[in-house]
């Protein structure tokens, strides 16, 4: 994790919040096509959204974008999309599928 003093200071010298895409992706689903729930993928983009607002400022984390990354595909993007702290994703394989398309286009409808 990062130390809250640390992560607090280099931000605040280095960026700012609009300028910070954080991509999560759990540890578990790198590689194995597995996909998190888009409730504990949610649970776990709070925390990140909650932890810049209380070492950085709630400004900035409701203008961080926070994507997920973990085994997106045309599948289950709508269902990851819908969740409010899932600002985009990171998408791996599904990239080279014309199944990217419903991806990109998944926050559209």
């Amino acid at each position: 994790g990062i130390n809250a003093e640390y992560g607090k200071q280099w931000y605040q010298r280095r960026v700012r919040g609009s300028k910070v895409v954080i991509a999560y992706e759990p540890v578990w689903a790198i590689g194995t096509g597995e996909v998190a729930t888009p409730e504990i993928a949610q649970e776990t983009h709070s925390q990140i959204r909650t932890w810049f607002s209380d070492n950085v400022s709630p400004d900035v984390a409701a203008s961080i974008r926070i994507i997920y990354g973990g085994s997106v595909n045309g599948k289950n993007c709508k269902n990851l999309c819908s969740q409010p702290d899932i600002d985009g994703f990171l998408v791996g394989g599904a990239s080279l599928k014309p199944e990217f398309v419903d991806i990109i286009n998944c926050n559209r409808e």
